[in-house]
């Protein structure tokens, strides 16, 4: 019954070392952390996804642009309400027609085109920034936290050997515990790492899909200016 109650998950914890706990720690830390930033990230892809969804059907259901445009600019102070399609086409739309409204004596079309273009590369940057942070934090955990937990498991290890230095018979019941308070180091880096992989990998995939919705509607809505220019 003792060294039931002495192998207990948080009597290990208790009675590792300094370090030992310090290492668990910062993972805590870590962990917590980027569970955090995948469920809001798990939140924002959601809503980019919904919202483009809804502009990509306002757009291509036949309607006029410059009431599409309008409803961009006025709902441009309140940034959860547009998507980041309709911020792309509204920064592409805005530059358009400064061009075009300075310009009216020659309509250089190629002008009015490449600025265009060249607005809505921007927005679709700001865009894909946004929708990318944190992700670089989730893919650092996934790969810094085992090692961590690995360094808190050989700090914990060799503590355990040297405490047999004093010891006339070696048992495996004294150095049984040593070892598994190092262990749990490794099991919660593993921890903190795992969620953070898949979570990285999971939304990367789903930003990568959206950043080619983002990227076609450039040039689909390029040709339709194209068109409108001539």
């Amino acid at each position: 019954m003792n060294v039931t109650q002495d192998l207990s998950f948080l009597s290990l914890i208790s009675n590792a070392s300094v370090l030992v706990k310090l290492v668990m720690l910062i993972l805590l830390g870590v962990s917590l952390t980027s569970w955090t930033y995948i469920f809001s990230k798990m939140f924002a892809i959601k809503k980019a996804r919904a919202q483009t969804e809804i502009f990509e059907r306002n757009f291509w259901s036949g309607g006029n642009l410059v009431e599409l445009y309008q409803d961009a600019t006025s709902n441009r102070r309140g940034r959860d309400k547009t998507g980041s399609m309709e911020r792309i086409f509204e920064a592409g739309m805005s530059e358009y027609h400064k061009v075009k409204n300075a310009n009216k004596a020659s309509l250089d079309a190629s002008a009015m085109l490449d600025g265009a273009r060249r607005a809505m590369r921007a927005a679709y940057q700001r865009e894909m920034d946004m929708l990318e942070a944190h992700l670089s934090f989730l893919a650092s955990v996934g790969s810094v936290s085992p090692y961590i937990g690995l360094f808190g498991t050989v700090w914990g290890i060799m503590n355990s050997f040297r405490g047999l230095a004093n010891v006339q018979q070696a048992t495996l019941a004294a150095v049984a515990p040593g070892i598994a308070e190092a262990l749990i180091a490794t099991a919660i880096g593993l921890f903190a790492a795992i969620p953070a992989v898949l979570a990285y990998n999971h939304y990367s995939h789903d930003i990568d899909r959206l950043a080619i919705r983002f990227e076609t509607f450039i040039e689909e809505f390029s040709n339709i200016l194209q068109r409108q220019s001539r």
